[in-house]
């Protein structure tokens, strides 16, 4: 008898070993790669992303796991020599394939999405824009993965996926594990606005509580995560902040009486340029304020004036014609400004230069002008011998930018001093940049079948079921052994 428990107590505690171990075995990780590039005006970024092969509510769970920014200029850059911008991306290409395990690299997506500098492009020289998507695509093509498109994307949609980029990262589509990064948010039932700031482009885009119905080209409809949203964007092509200073710089040259010379409020005082008068009048954005001059070239001269500097921008932002019961500039419609916001690219870029992005305690729009002000006063010597690690040409336009950025949000957007403590500077969110190749990368995510998700061999009432009926056959045969060993007196006699 002790032998026969013996053996069946033997196999309860093999059978509990064997089915605790093969039902919390890990599950294999069936993940889902995508490479998204951003190509922008100044330079472009590739940016690599993994979901989960299930969804949930049709929308796929993306985060970001790889960014490498591209050596070089943005691919509008290689209009003179197009066959140079496709291989421009190789080496970014290589080091997804690092990242993506290689026998998933057939099935990865990559897409890229030209923003305005390549608009620009297009409207200036389409069949060199043509060309330069032309070399991309043939790159794309060479790589190991499934190429799906290089396109111009319209400055619609760059707004509104840098819209979902933000809502998504910040968890307001859906209460998720992001829940710590709302810190910053004074209401999670809301979602946030997005502003972006490019070189050549910049976008504003928010749910706003009324709309009028007078301006249906400025509205988008999403559905995400089983929730429908109806969006207000518009994107001001020649409003980055290096095609903004072009458009000054061609305002301030047709009004300057000087000769060949410019002495610049936006620029520090001691520095000096000289600039090339057909380089300022290039782009579209200021090719229709040109007109013959007796000098190719423009000396420069950095005056370190916030409050000329201001005055000048300002004169950017037309205000006098407004069809709509609102505007932001140039007759475009911008209903009230509806909850918090978070301003990305090189609003964070820049602001984050200046120390004015703290988080935990937004800086005042007087403090904010306040310390522009005072960067902008400092004497270019000084300046330099500061950030020496900083390129020249990023440095010198710091104040240009910060004040720009700060007449945009004001005098553009008509941000107030009670609701700029709305905004919020954001370079990152969790692990991933906030820009809007992440929300293009979810959008996309719409179109990949769901998969069935990996499971345990066992049902969670099979596998609790089978542990308590071990653990009963083990725990009987232990008190029956137990019985057997110490048998009472009256057990003996009654055996005998």
């Amino acid at each position: 008898i002790l032998f026969i428990l013996g053996f069946f107590s033997t196999l309860a505690v093999i059978a509990l070993i064997a089915v605790a171990v093969t039902q919390n075995k890990p599950l294999p990780k069936n993940v889902k790669y995508g490479i998204v590039l951003d190509a922008g005006s100044s330079h472009t970024n590739l940016y690599v992303y993994e979901w989960p092969a299930e969804k949930e509510n049709d929308t796929g769970v993306v985060q970001q796991v790889e960014v490498c920014k591209v050596e070089g200029p943005g691919i509008s850059g290689y209009s003179h020599a197009t066959e140079k911008a496709g291989p421009s991306l190789a080496q970014c290409l290589r080091q997804a394939e690092k990242v993506i395990p290689s026998k998933q690299h057939q099935e990865t997506p990559v897409y890229l999405g030209a923003t305005a500098g390549m608009r620009l492009l297009s409207l200036e020289n389409k069949s060199a824009a043509d060309n330069v998507l032309s070399s991309v695509e043939k790159t794309l093509l060479s790589a190991p993965f499934s190429f799906q498109g290089a396109r111009i994307i319209s400055g619609q949609e760059e707004g509104a996926y840098g819209w979902i980029t933000i809502n998504y990262l910040l968890g307001n589509f859906k209460q998720s594990g992001w829940k710590k990064f709302l810190h910053s948010l004074k209401s999670v039932s809301e979602t946030s606005g997005a502003l972006d700031l490019g070189g050549a482009s910049t976008q504003i885009t928010f749910v706003p509580n009324e709309l009028s119905s007078g301006s249906p080209e400025n509205l988008l409809y999403f559905r995400l995560y089983g929730k429908n949203y109806q969006v207000y964007t518009h994107s001001f092509l020649c409003y980055g902040k290096d095609q903004a200073l072009q458009q000054k710089l061609a305002r301030d040259l047709q009004a300057s009486t000087s000769i060949c010379s410019l002495l610049d409020p936006c620029f520090h005082q001691g520095y000096q340029k000289t600039i090339n008068i057909s380089n300022i009048f290039k782009t579209p954005c200021t090719s229709a304020k040109k007109k013959q001059f007796p000098f190719s070239q423009l000396y420069l001269k950095g005056e370190g004036d916030y409050q000329k500097c201001r005055r000048n921008i300002k004169t950017l932002f037309n205000k006098t014609n407004c069809p709509y019961s609102s505007c932001s500039f140039n007759g475009i419609y911008l209903p009230p400004l509806q909850g918090d916001f978070g301003a990305f690219s090189a609003f964070y870029f820049v602001m984050n230069f200046l120390n004015l992005t703290n988080e935990q305690s937004p800086v005042a729009l007087d403090k904010v002008a306040s310390a522009i002000e005072s960067f902008c006063a400092r004497p270019w010597h000084e300046v330099q011998t500061a950030y020496r690690q900083i390129k020249e040409k990023y440095l010198s336009e710091y104040c240009f930018s910060g004040v720009y950025i700060l007449s945009l949000l004001e005098n553009g957007y008509e941000f107030t001093e009670e609701n700029w403590q709305r905004i919020h500077f954001l370079g990152k969110i969790g692990s991933s940049d906030a820009g809007w190749t992440l929300g293009y990368m979810l959008n996309l995510t719409n179109m990949i079948p769901a998969e069935e998700p990996a499971v345990p061999p066992l049902s969670h009432g099979s596998y609790v079921g089978l542990m308590v009926l071990c653990s009963l056959v083990l725990l009987s045969g232990l008190v029956l052994a137990c019985l057997l060993c110490h048998k009472p007196k009256c057990l003996q006699k009654g055996i005998v």
